[in-house]
């Protein structure tokens, strides 16, 4: 009998995780960008923003 225990699930090789990692940071910097972006536009357009017709 085999004692070595087997692992759970799919397990990735280096450079998968590696590249999964480069991904996440990219995923995150292009959110950021796009936060930073809508936050930018909000405050150029200014209290305006808010005073719209019902």
């Amino acid at each position: 009998m085999d004692n070595e225990p087997k692992p759970d699930g799919i397990v990735l090789t280096e450079a998968q995780r590696k590249s999964r990692r480069q991904r996440s940071i990219a995923i995150a910097l292009a959110l950021g960008v796009l936060v930073v972006l809508f936050f930018a536009v909000t405050m150029v357009k200014g209290p305006a923003v808010l005073v719209r017709p019902m």
